[in-house]
Formats: C-alpha cells, sequence, structure tokens
C-alpha cells in the first residue's frame, strides 16, 4: 500500500479522539515530555540503540521535546558518565539533553540463550521498576529490546494515566526462529500471546514498513486503524555520496576494486553463509572483492567458510565507527541485503536507509514482500535475487559488474531515494503523532503528507 513518500506516515482518518483519562489537555510542543523504553541506546552500536538515540537527538534539539529513556546498561564498556547519579538498580545520567535511567542487569554474552534470557528478564525487571522513578511523561514508548518490554512502559502508561505507543523494529515470536540453541514452545507461545496484547492496549502501534503493518494487523490482530509506518532512517546530511577512491579504501586495498559490501551487524537474520557461498562463482573475477564490515556472533562461521572454501575473494573488516560511514560506504561498488526466508515483514534491515543516502546501488536478496525489493524495484535503485540462493546472487551482483552505467544510475536513484528517508523526515514523523496523542490535534492530511514528502 506504500505509493510514495505521502504514504508513509498512516494517521488514522476517523476516531481522532484522545480518551479524557488519557489526555493532560492542551499543552505546548515544548512542554511536552516523552518516554522511551528500550534496553538499547547510547553508546551501544545495536542498530535499535542507533536509531533510537537519533530520534530521540532529534526530538530535544528539533522539535523542543523533554525525552527520558529507560535502557539498560551499556554493552560497550565505558567509564561511568561524570554526570551519573545513583547505583544499585537504577543509575541517572545525561546524553546531549536526553535523560537516560539506566536500569541494571546483567551483561553476559548474547552467543547463548542463557545469557541473553538473563540479560532480557533482568532488564525487564529493573526498568519496571525505573517506570516507578520516572517524572511524569505525557506519553510512553516501547521498541522491542526486549521483546517483552512493552509490558513494563504499559504498566507505566497505567500508573500515569497517559497515551502507550508500540514502536515494532521486529516481531516476536517469529524472529525466534533464529535461535539456533534454543526452541521452546512454551517461550514462543508465550510471546505471541504478550504482543497480541500489547499491540491491543497501545493506542497507537508503529510498523517501519508495510509488510509488518500487515502482519501486525493479521497475524497479532493490531486495529488497523490505530496501527500506522513511520519507516526508519539514514541521516543524509552525514552519509553522502563520495568519491571511491578514498581514505578507507585505499588503506584497505579496495579503491581498484569492484567492492560488493555487506555493512552491519553479523547476526543470525541474514543468512549470510549463501552470501559467501556466492562468492565461489565470482572467482573468474579477479578485481572483485565481497567485503563484510561489522561484528556479529555469525562472523566467526562466516570466515570459516571463507577459509575452507578457499575464497580469497573475500574479505572481512571491523566495524566502523559512523564517523568514517561515509568513506566505508564510498569504497563499495554495491551492497548486499539479505534476510532469511520466512522473516520478511516481521524484520526490517535498517542497513538499507545509509545505502540509499550513500548513493549506492544493491541487491536484495530477500523474499518478494520485503521492502528492500519493493523500493528497489519500485524506484529503480537496486536488483533483486532469490534469498538463500547463492548462484541467483551472483547473477546479480555479476550484472552490475558488467554493466557500470548500469551501476552508476541505480546508484543516483538510490540518493534521490533516500532523500526520502532522511532522519528528519521520520523524527518529524514521530512528533507529529506524539502531538496528536497529547493534544488531540492532528495535522491535516495535506500536512502529514508534506511533512514526510521533505
Amino acid at each position: 500500500m506504500v505509493r510514495g513518500a505521502g504514504a508513509r506516515l498512516r494517521l488514522p482518518t476517523h476516531e481522532r479522539g484522545v480518551n479524557p483519562n488519557l489526555a493532560r489537555g492542551t499543552r505546548t510542543l515544548g512542554e511536552m515530555h516523552v518516554a522511551f523504553f528500550n534496553r538499547s541506546f547510547h553508546p551501544d552500536t545495536a542498530a535499535t540503540g542507533q536509531l533510537l538515540t537519533e530520534l530521540c537527538e532529534g526530538l530535544t534539539r528539533h522539535h523542543g521535546c523533554r525525552v527520558s529513556v529507560v535502557a539498560g546498561m551499556p554493552l560497550v564498556m565505558t567509564d561511568r558518565p561524570k554526570d551519573a547519579r545513583g547505583g544499585g538498580i537504577l543509575r541517572r545520567e545525561r546524553h546531549d539533553a536526553v535523560e537516560v535511567l539506566r536500569a541494571r542487569g546483567t551483561r553476559f554474552s548474547k552467543r547463548r540463550f542463557a545469557g541473553r534470557f538473563s540479560n532480557y528478564v533482568t532488564y525487564f525487571l529493573s526498568a519496571c521498576y525505573a517506570g516507578l522513578r520516572l517524572d511524569r511523561p505525557d506519553v510512553i514508548v516501547a521498541l522491542t529490546d526486549p521483546p517483552i518490554i512493552g509490558l513494563a512502559a504499559y504498566l507505566a502508561s497505567r500508573r500515569f494515566r497517559v497515551p502507550f505507543v508500540m514502536s515494532y523494529r521486529d516481531i516476536f515470536p517469529e524472529v525466534a526462529t533464529l535461535l539456533e540453541d534454543f526452541h521452546s514452545d512454551t517461550v514462543n507461545r508465550t510471546l505471541y500471546l504478550v504482543n497480541r496484547f500489547l499491540v491491543k492496549k497501545a493506542d497507537r502501534v508503529i510498523a517501519i514498513g508495510e509488510t509488518m503493518r500487515r502482519r501486525l494487523v493479521e497475524g497479532k490482530g493490531a486495529d488497523p486503524n490505530k496501527t500506522i509506518i513511520i519507516p526508519d532512517w539514514a541521516d543524509c546530511e552525514e552519509i553522502v555520496p563520495a568519491l571511491k577512491d578514498n581514505p578507507f579504501s585505499r588503506r584497505h586495498g579496495l579503491a581498484d576494486k569492484f567492492v560488493v559490501m555487506h555493512s552491519g551487524n553479523l547476526g543470525l537474520a541474514q543468512n549470510l553463509e549463501s552470501v559467501v557461498l556466492a562468492a565461489e562463482y565470482l572467482k573468474d573475477l579477479e578485481d572483485l572483492v565481497l567485503v563484510f564490515v561489522g561484528e556479529g556472533v555469525k562472523k566467526p562461521v562466516l570466515e570459516r567458510i571463507a577459509r575452507e572454501r578457499k575464497l580469497p575473494n573475500v574479505r572481512f573488516l571491523p566495524y566502523q565507527p559512523k564517523s568514517d560511514l561515509v568513506h566505508s560506504f564510498a569504497a563499495a561498488d554495491c551492497f548486499v541485503v539479505a534476510l532469511r526466508e520466512g522473516l520478511s515483514g516481521y524484520i526490517v534491515p535498517s542497513k538499507l536507509y545509509g545505502i540509499l543516502a550513500a548513493g549506492r546501488p544493491y541487491v536484495a536478496a530477500v523474499e518478494r514482500d520485503s521492502e528492500a525489493v519493493a523500493i528497489a524495484e519500485r524506484d529503480a535503485c537496486g536488483l533483486a535475487a532469490e534469498p538463500a540462493n547463492p548462484r541467483s546472487l551472483a547473477c546479480a551482483i555479476r550484472m552490475l559488474y558488467n554493466d557500470r552505467a548500469l551501476t552508476r544510475g541505480l546508484g543516483d536513484n538510490a540518493r534521490k531515494v533516500g532523500l526520502r528517508f532522511d532522519r528528519r523526515v521520520g523524527v518529524r514523523a514521530y512528533d507529529q503523532l506524539f502531538r496528536e496523542l497529547t493534544t488531540g490535534q492532528a495535522p491535516s492530511v495535506a500536512e502529514t503528507n508534506a511533512s514526510v514528502a521533505h
């Protein structure tokens, strides 16, 4: 149903009234206090945490909001902030103008289910306590790290009698199929019931793509009149098209190569084994190299496959800080966006928006109903390949290698599309939603379309 930039933010066209028990009366935008619940937040490098950090920074800097975040302790080891207060279960600190309540939990390795389970549960329990220690917010928003954190946010919203928003980054229990070391019908059934409860209780449900919205409505019982789409984004002022011959490409010997890049988390969702195996079908192209940039639980497996298959055209580089993304992205001639079969709509690869911002084409090795395929084909900025099919992926890459004019044209289109998914557009969409919920003053259709389109 997504037909252009103006359709991205889908605010309901009826039932605009606000429950008088939830509304706090007419307030100016500068007074609005938004509280988020999500384990990952700055300085963590997980995609969800980075997106939330950028959203919070944008709301405080450009929309006059007061923002609080109930986050977990950083998984990245950092020094205790100088302004941090408190200890024990809860620590208060600031990031930029954002108030951060660090709910203490375990920080075991995520490589095993037991560690992930302990981290999630202990953070959830601490977050329930942190919700009681918030200054009274005007709206409460839960993301999905961990998938049960919405329950803590919902309890806080009932305590303060304010609107509750569920913002889905992924959908459980379907994503739980990624857990290679643990499968439990009981856990999956519990996650299913939790999600049905949360979408029923939420005043608004946010999906990051049309397929995800359909999954929530048809599979979880979300009210279609309360379920809207606000896509993820990239900062198109920070990530811009740049020359391939740059310090990053020269440092890693990539300036004179045709570089096929996968940048981001090397996790369970992307089926990256098939991406490595695609390199076998491209070994005859001596100046082509497939580069993985990033870290993740799958990295050792991928390195072993490349080593055992004797694939000299596969390289692995470490995670790159945001300050180097312009040059690392520019080193690529094209990108690969991959996703395991069965996960379309339950996960939407956020790395896509940085690729678009960088003005580079991509090959979408995902299912046909994925956002990545829809954008590639509708806006002529990429090619589609069959998911989990190394030969199909290699054929698409070879097409770009052989037709450099096509590659450049798709890249030019990608940048134009990327501007529709700019950070400012996404933050503005959240601002409009919160304004509607807290004041009952919904923007007109024309205002909404203009806001998202520019």
